[in-house]
């Protein structure tokens, strides 16, 4: 039964992250990317500032800031690449390329964290970065703009995974969502206030609505997350792209080529299968540490 509310609710947590994405390419790129991240981060903070006082002021928790402040800023540059990106590449193209971020994640861990590869995921690896090229279709004279904002927006928002996990050992999944928020702001408010152009209400009702949806979508993804293991959850988000394609398709009249399905099936395979191998490992160490 709780594999079944935990389906439920990435299902839920695809759909409100392809919203996301569909109301900032519909905004387009009428407001800098720089802009439209702080907007909707500092709407976001607002809510937080309760929790920001009682967390950061009153109880003065100043542990592992350097981890919070280094996650914030890989994660701000990321965000304003991705509204970058967003404004100029089909919604589908977006959340394919976005799939590349488990891939990095695992190359990262093998750095820092000193985490095994074996020959199999070295592989889907490959397969995935196949994928990636295969969507992006580099020229003689490189790639669109847009397209290469998004892969170095995977690239920061892998950084920030791989500073949520450290984070995670000591800290509450609550301080560091509200510690993210807080130091995004921070982070984007110097981009913003270089390239500001005073939205219209129309523009910031539209902001407002991302900042609700994708705070209601990582409690969906929590809530689907403490109910079942990666293994089921994981191959879940991938409904994404289905979303994501069809509001592309509905709202902006994007269509699907033979090239980008043969690149994202790449890239969603190979995907699936480092994250099952890696949980598979987790689980056999976890069985390891209980037999000791």
């Amino acid at each position: 039964m709780k594999n079944i509310q935990a389906i439920f609710w990435m299902v839920v947590t695809t759909l409100l992250f392809a919203i996301v994405t569909g109301i900032v390419r519909y905004i387009g790129s009428d407001i800098p990317a720089p802009v439209a991240a702080f907007i909707r981060y500092i709407i976001s903070t607002i809510f937080f500032i309760p929790l920001i006082v009682k967390m950061f002021i009153l109880e003065g928790n100043k542990k592992n800031r350097q981890f919070y402040w280094a996650r914030g800023l890989a994660h701000g540059f990321g965000v304003i690449l991705w509204f970058f990106a967003m404004a100029r590449i089909p919604v589908s193209e977006v959340t394919a390329i976005g799939y590349i971020t488990p891939i990095f994640v695992s190359i990262a861990a093998f750095i820092f964290l000193k985490e095994k590869f074996s020959v199999s995921i070295i592989g889907a690896l490959v397969i995935c970065m196949i994928g990636m090229i295969i969507i992006i279709r580099p020229t003689a004279s490189g790639i669109a703009i847009g397209q290469l904002s998004m892969v170095i927006a995977t690239l920061f928002f892998a950084a920030s995974y791989i500073l949520a996990k450290k984070l995670s050992s000591t800290e509450s999944t609550l301080e560091i969502l509200v510690a993210l928020n807080l130091i995004v702001t921070i982070t984007l408010a110097p981009f913003a206030v270089v390239f500001w152009v005073t939205p219209s209400l129309q523009e910031v009702l539209f902001l407002s609505i991302v900042a609700l949806f994708a705070t209601a979508g990582h409690f969906t993804m929590t809530m689907a997350l403490k109910l079942a293991p990666i293994t089921i959850t994981q191959p879940i988000s991938y409904v994404q792209i289905v979303w994501a394609s069809c509001i592309g398709f509905i709202f902006f009249e994007e269509t699907i080529s033979f090239w980008f399905s043969i690149g994202a099936s790449l890239i969603i395979l190979s995907s699936l299968y480092v994250t099952y191998t890696s949980s598979k490992q987790n689980e056999n160490i976890n069985n390891l540490v209980a037999k000791d």
